[in-house]
C-alpha cells in the first residue's frame, strides 16, 4: 500500500487489515492449541507416571506418529533389556544358593577331619585351622542371606520367641573365641518374650556379636543388656573395644564399608555384615541403633517394638 502510486495509505484501514489479521491468526491458534491439547496431555501423563513402561498412543498428525513409534520402540527395548537383566540375576541368585549348600558339604566334611586329627597336630596349629573354617563358614552364609535379602518375604516366620532362646545358642557357638581371646560375657536382666524370626535375628545378632568379639583386646569383657521400655524390648551388646571412630560412625551400615578398624590387618572386614544386620533388621520392624567411643567401647542395641499381639497390659 505504501509503494502503490494510486493508493493514498489511510491509518486507519492498516489499522483495521491487521485486527482483521489478527483475529485469523488467534482463530488459528485456538484450533491448533485445541488439536494438539490431547497430544500435549499424553506426554505429560507418560512423563509423569512410568515413561518406560506404559506405551504412547492416540497421535494423529504424522509428526505425532512418528514420535509415538520412536518412544515405543524406546519402551520396548528398555524392556527387553530390563527382563534380560532380571532373568540373569535371578539365575545369579539360584546358582549362589546352589553353591552355598553344595559349599557346606565338604565344609562340614573338614570340621569332621580337622576334629579327628585334633589329637595329631599341634593345638596351636589346630586352633588356627579351627577359626579359618569358622570363617569360612561365617563367609558363607554371609552369602547366602546377602542373596536371601531380596527374597526375605518368601522366607521368615513371625512367632513369639524368649530373647535369650535365641542369642544363648549363638553365644556358645562363639565358645572358642571367648576362650582364646580371655573374653568375658554377662547377661544382664530378665528374658524377654518378642515377636520375630529367630533364625533371621539370630543372624543379626551374630553379626554384632562377630564384631564385638574381632574388636575388643584379650581379658576384656562383653555385656548383654535385656530390658523393656516403652519403646519395646531392647537387646544392647555392649563392647570394651577400641571403638569406632567419629567419622566412620555414619557410615558403618553401609554396603562394603569397612572404616579405619576393618583395613587394619588383624581385623580384615568384608564390609557386609553389619549392611546385612542393618538391612534385615529394617525388614522386620527392629530398630538398630549404635553409640561409640573411641578407645572406650561400642554399644549396638536392637529394639523390638512392642505389638499388641503380646496382650501385654503393663
Amino acid at each position: 500500500m505504501w509503494l502503490a502510486p494510486n493508493i493514498s495509505v489511510d491509518w486507519s484501514t492498516v489499522t483495521y487489515l491487521a485486527l482483521i489479521q489478527g483475529v485469523f491468526l488467534l482463530f488459528y491458534l485456538l484450533v491448533h492449541y485445541f488439536n494438539k491439547r490431547h497430544w500435549w496431555e499424553k506426554l505429560a501423563n507418560l512423563q509423569q507416571t512410568s515413561p518406560l513402561q506404559n506405551y504412547l498412543s492416540g497421535a494423529r498428525a504424522e509428526e505425532e506418529k512418528l514420535i509415538e513409534d520412536y518412544i515405543n520402540q524406546l519402551i520396548r527395548e528398555h524392556q527387553e533389556v530390563m527382563q534380560e537383566a532380571i532373568s540373569n540375576q535371578q539365575d545369579q541368585k539360584d546358582y549362589i544358593d546352589s553353591w552355598v549348600h553344595e559349599i557346606k558339604v565338604p565344609l562340614s566334611a573338614a570340621e569332621l577331619l580337622v576334629r579327628s586329627i585334633e589329637f595329631d597336630i599341634d593345638d596351636h596349629k589346630y586352633t588356627l585351622l579351627e577359626n579359618e573354617l569358622a570363617k569360612i563358614d561365617e563367609y558363607v552364609e554371609q552369602v547366602l542371606y546377602y542373596a536371601r535379602l531380596d527374597s526375605f518375604s518368601r522366607d521368615y516366620l513371625i512367632q513369639e520367641y524368649d530373647l535369650k532362646s535365641i542369642i544363648q545358642p549363638v553365644i556358645r557357638s562363639q565358645a572358642n573365641y571367648f576362650i582364646q581371646k580371655h573374653l568375658h560375657y554377662e547377661i544382664v536382666g530378665d528374658d524377654q518374650r518378642v515377636l520375630t524370626d529367630a533364625k533371621w535375628v539370630a543372624f543379626i545378632f551374630k553379626q554384632i556379636l562377630s564384631n564385638a568379639i574381632k574388636y575388643t583386646p584379650d581379658h576384656k569383657e562383653i555385656i548383654f543388656s535385656i530390658e523393656k521400655n516403652k519403646q519395646g524390648v531392647s537387646l544392647a551388646i555392649k563392647d570394651s573395644g577400641i571403638g569406632i571412630p567419629k567419622e566412620d560412625l555414619s557410615r558403618i551400615f553401609d554396603k562394603g564399608f569397612t572404616g579405619t578398624n576393618g583395613r587394619l590387618g588383624k581385623t580384615h572386614s568384608t564390609g557386609l555384615g553389619l549392611y546385612l544386620a542393618k538391612s534385615l533388621a529394617e525388614k522386620l520392624g527392629i530398630q538398630l541403633t549404635v553409640e561409640s567411643i573411641e578407645g572406650e567401647g561400642t554399644t549396638m542395641s536392637l529394639i523390638f517394638p512392642i505389638l499388641n499381639f503380646y496382650n501385654d497390659k503393663r
